[in-house]
């Protein structure tokens, strides 16, 4: 099991209140992440301010490039893995995309993984291109099939209903072969993507029942096109962390945070009938009920809790959980499996 930290690139009235973190803070809480012993950092993807956030706050949020952001991370870690979740498909120019991904692959000494997705927000890309008609589904399989191409050929060329590029030359290629791919949310099209295309899923707040059940969808997905997943397909799904030092107080400090304004205004959309269990759904208690439910994950397939987020509403808050989380549960779950002494 590998241990990442969700990152305040686009957090900010989503996640956290506004303000959260200015620039200099978000790039701490990664270079701590390291010396905590997590294992990765994980940036979301937002372009606009949605419209439930401009009604909840006065002040704009400050949504930062995940790019930029993990590019100059990479210069202020050494072992730390870089990730997104997600990158938004419809954000980006395929070809630009792929050159970015390569150029902080290559930079970083090969630390990148690559989280993909159709986004949570149809406005934002409305936002960006109000007269484009877009079928999400059909644009993210064209999208990831133009990757694979300009990510392996001397000179590519893709043909789509959405998707166009001619006879490009992208180089450098990325250093990992292959990079890692990750196909991001909770709904069928999401698990399809990660059969067809992936090397791992970032799914959202499923229980480790669901997370057994998604699986295994996956892998009959893979079968019926004829594949098989790599076996190191990564799992890795995303939480919430609510310490306390039992359930109800762990939950009550829940309840006041940001966090969970964020997770009920999901509750039409990508956490749809997920609003009824965050206990078996997220790692909520006391230390020892947190590291039981890793086990509980671990038991289902999960091999990366990716993107952690805090029950906090300040940088500091989330640094002292961070700090306990890392003390009293990724270490004693390291030592009790054997990975340190």
């Amino acid at each position: 099991m590998r241990f990442g930290l969700g990152v305040p690139t686009g957090t900010e009235g989503l996640m956290y209140p506004v303000p959260y973190a200015d620039p200099e803070q978000a790039v701490r809480l990664a270079v701590e992440a390291e010396r905590m012993g997590f294992d990765s950092v994980w940036g979301n993807d937002h372009v606009t301010t949605q419209q439930y956030v401009r009604a909840e706050f006065a002040d704009a949020p400050r949504y930062y490039d995940p790019y930029s952001y993990l590019s100059y991370v990479a210069a202020s870690t050494t072992t730390l893995r870089l990730a997104t979740a997600i990158t938004v498909f419809a954000f980006r120019n395929p070809v630009v995309l792929a050159k970015q991904v390569a150029t902080l692959d290559q930079l970083s000494g090969g630390r990148f993984i690559l989280g993909v997705g159709i986004g949570a927000y149809r406005e934002e890309s409305l936002a960006m291109d109000p007269d484009r008609e877009l079928h999400r589904g059909t644009h993210a399989d064209e999208y990831l099939q133009a990757l694979e191409l300009l990510f392996t050929e001397r000179r590519a060329s893709f043909a789509g209903r959405y998707v166009h590029f001619e006879d490009v030359e992208s180089f450098p290629k990325p250093r990992q072969t292959p990079l890692p791919i990750l196909s991001g949310g909770n709904a069928v099209g999401s698990r399809e993507r990660a059969a067809k295309y992936g090397h791992g899923w970032i799914p959202a707040v499923l229980s480790p029942e669901e997370i057994t059940a998604g699986l295994a969808e996956i892998r009959g997905m893979a079968a019926s096109v004829g594949r098989t997943l790599p076996a190191d397909f990564d799992v890795a799904p995303q939480f919430s962390v609510a310490p306390g030092k039992d359930t109800a107080s762990a939950l009550a400090a829940f309840e006041t945070s940001q966090l969970a304004n964020h997770m009920r205004s999901l509750s039409k959309t990508t956490l749809k009938g997920q609003q009824d269990d965050w206990v078996n759904r997220n790692l909520v208690g006391s230390p020892e009920q947190m590291l039981d439910q890793v086990r509980a994950y671990a038991a289902a397939g999960v091999t990366t809790m990716s993107a952690l987020l805090f029950a906090a509403n300040t940088v500091e808050q989330t640094l002292d959980m961070m700090a306990d989380f890392s003390e009293n549960v990724i270490q004693p779950y390291r030592r009790e499996i054997g990975e340190i002494a």
